[in-house]
């Protein structure tokens, strides 16, 4: 059953009582991987696993992200800014307890590369908030197999 959540603004990803945080350098530049991102969303599924289907909703201004296993996620789009951020806000989901959601996705510019720094941010109850606590080793494998798998769908094809 869909839940809306309470509306976050970007400072969220700071402020929240559960904050996942990882990181990941990838050879590709930072507008590459904000094109990746930000603009290819139907593409998501090529490199991160977990997600089945994901498309634009609202012309750009939203999109709708689905996950195995049925989740599914409608969201606002709170941050574009070319090569550097990317933000959302989930408004609408089935995941149980989750009561406010932001991710933010943050690129430098690293020698020939992007350090990418991923932040999820959420808050819920008691429950919630420990579950998600003991999910975040999970939650970063599966951010790090998808920046290895970025990487690779982003790299150069070599000349024949």
């Amino acid at each position: 059953m869909a839940r809306r959540l309470s509306s976050v603004e970007l400072d969220f990803a700071e402020s929240a009582k559960v904050r996942l945080v990882f990181t990941a350098r990838l050879s590709a530049r930072p507008d590459a991987v904000f094109r990746a991102l930000a603009d290819e969303v139907a593409a998501t599924p090529v490199w991160f696993s977990p997600v089945v289907a994901a498309r634009h909703l609202d012309g750009g201004a939203g999109r709708e992200v689905r996950l195995r296993g049925g989740v599914f996620f409608r969201e606002t789009i709170m941050a574009r800014e070319a090569g550097a951020r990317y933000a959302y806000r989930i408004d609408e989901t089935n995941v149980p307890g989750v009561t406010a959601m932001l991710e933010d996705w943050r690129l430098v510019a690293s020698g020939s590369g992007t350090a990418v720094r991923w932040t999820m941010a959420s808050e819920g109850p008691a429950l919630f908030r420990l579950a998600m606590r003991g999910a975040g080793p999970g939650v970063g494998r599966s951010f790090k197999n998808a920046m290895r798998n970025l990487n690779r769908v982003l790299a150069p094809t070599p000349a024949p």
